[in-house]
Parts: structure tokens; sequence; C-alpha cells
């Protein structure tokens, strides 16, 4: 049984449905799974563009990199260097369970109507995948994420709705980033309106995520399994609301305040806590009421839905 919370607002009536069957994309998939709930509803990304299928780095970049709207699958582990820029109005997609990204991650600057899906990522020499420079409707969905050399999924200079969903996340340090400084208010304030839903953290370390000015924030039916610092923190003006996860012998599941950030605000409600506790002690500030509408599934149910739905080969 789901417990259903409606909120009603801008971005208009969306749900999230519980996992309960799952499509490998295969090598006939044409486009994205799936439709986005949350701040990145109305994501389309390449949209109906007949789909071209990359094996190479070249390949993909240029088609990444196209000026039109494109369909960009990916056919095995490609190995590219350094940062590689998404144009806008792409869908970059994994074909199987074995398909994505090494050596290099996806940059996200200054773009629009970008989704990324079904993906494996390992081993960026910086991050994996980077949304910066007011970067909007970006759907970041089912893929698998390691051992980068900095962030798994950073996101700041005021990108704005945007979902992050069903990801596999494990073997790393620091997980997720929302807002790169504390210094930045002037760029990132009224920004940075993320989505975070059904995502596995798998014995990762920190940032799941560490938030600064984004308000409000909504992270919920996520699963934290083995997290070794923190959940989520809510700092630099930050507003978040972490609702209906399920966090699994995480200590310190969810605070106010990380290093020298000052304490945001944060709600916390509807979870379930099995050797963990989180504490809203010194949080300031309110968070603002999420402006549209979304089933919740029960949080003693995250567990099981999530470890079956997350990561690469798992499309809803």
């Amino acid at each position: 049984m789901r417990n259903s919370t409606a909120r009603r607002g801008l971005v208009g009536a969306v749900a999230v449905v519980a996992a309960t069957a799952f499509t490998l994309v295969s090598a006939g998939q044409a486009s994205a799974v799936g439709t986005p709930s949350g701040y990145g509803a109305g994501t389309t990304g390449g949209g109906s563009a007949a789909p071209v299928t990359v094996t190479s780095a070249s390949a993909l970049i240029s088609a990444m990199q196209s000026g039109s709207p494109a369909v960009v699958r990916v056919s095995g582990m490609i190995t590219i260097s350094g940062m590689q820029k998404v144009a806008s109005n792409k869908t970059v997609i994994g074909v199987g369970s074995g398909s994505g990204i090494a050596g290099g991650g996806l940059d996200m600057s200054g773009v629009s109507n970008v989704i990324i899906q079904n993906l494996n990522f390992r081993g960026s020499s910086d991050d994996a995948i980077d949304v910066q420079q007011g970067s909007t409707r970006i759907w970041i969905d089912h893929n698998t994420l390691s051992s980068a050399h900095d962030g798994l999924v950073d996101i700041k200079r005021a990108s704005d709705f945007i979902t992050v969903s069903w990801n596999h996340f494990f073997s790393h340090d620091k997980t997720m980033l929302l807002g790169h400084s504390d210094s930045n208010g002037a760029q990132d304030r009224g920004h940075l309106r993320v989505s975070y839903h059904h995502n596995w953290f798998d014995g990762t370390n920190q940032r799941h995520p560490r938030v600064r000015f984004g308000n409000p924030v909504h992270v919920f039916n996520n699963y934290y399994g083995g997290v070794t610092s923190y959940g989520v923190a809510s700092t630099m003006e930050g507003g978040t609301l972490v609702e209906g996860n399920y966090f699994d012998n995480t200590t310190d599941a969810f605070h106010c305040g990380e290093a020298s950030s000052p304490p945001g605000a944060l709600v916390a409600r509807n979870n379930t806590l099995v050797g963990s506790a989180g504490s809203t002690s010194g949080c300031t500030g309110t968070v603002k009421a999420i402006p549209y509408s979304y089933t919740l599934d029960a949080s003693g149910s995250v567990k099981s839905i999530v470890q079956s739905g997350a990561g690469v080969g798992r499309v809803a």
C-alpha cells in the first residue's frame, strides 16, 4: 500500500510509480524510456529525432555536440578524455546493460532539454556528469556510476529544473554536489531546484546531496545503504525536504551545515531509519512548498523497490 501525497503547483501534475516491471534497453530501442517526474518534468531530449548509434569516442562527441536535436545510442563502453560537452536537445542512452562512458565525463553547460539514461559511468578523470551555467530541463535517469575523480553528478551555477532518478551510485566519496560555493549566491539564489528520487546510494561516503541555495530541493524515496559519512546536508540558504527515504545503517542520515558552510533549512518526514539517525538541530530558515504533484512510495518499501529498479538495464 502506498502513501499518496499531493502537491499542486507550477510544474503540473506528475507521478512517481512504484517499480513493478523493467525493460532492458535493446538494440532496437530508439529513444529514452519513460518520462521524467518532479522538477525535470517536460524534458524530452532529442525527442523523435532519428537515432544514431555510436561505438567510438569521435562519433559520440560529434553526435552529442551537434546543433540539431539528436538521439545518441551508445553501444559498448566508450573511453573519452576529459569533460565532453553535450549540446541542447539531446538524448544520450546506453544500449543494453554493458554500455557507457569511461575515462571522462559529460558536461552540460548553458544548455537545455537533455536526457542521460541507461549508461555506465566509471573512472572519470573529473566529474562523471556535470550540470552548470544555467542549464535547465535535465533528466539523469537509470545510470550506474562509480569511481570518478571528483563528483558523480554535480549540479551548480544557477542550473534549474532537473530530475535525478533511479540511478545506482557505488565505490565513491563525494557523490552529488548541488551548488559549488558559499560565495556564489548572486548567481544561484532562486535556482538549483532539483528532484532526487529512487536513487540507490550503495556504500558511498558523502553528498547525497550536499545542498547550497536551492529551495525547495526534494529528496524522496531514495535508498541509503551503508553510507559511511553522511546522507543529506542542507547548507548555505538551502531548503531541503527529505521525505520517504530508507536509511539503512547510515549513522548520520541528514543534518544542516557541513564543513565551513553554515546551516540551511531541512524538513525530514516519513522516512524509515534502520541503524540510522538524522538531526535537524541547528537548521535555519524554512523549506518552501514543493510546487508539483507526486505520489510517495511508503518508505518501508523503498529498499526493495529501489534495489530492484535502480541502475542500468532496469529502465521502467
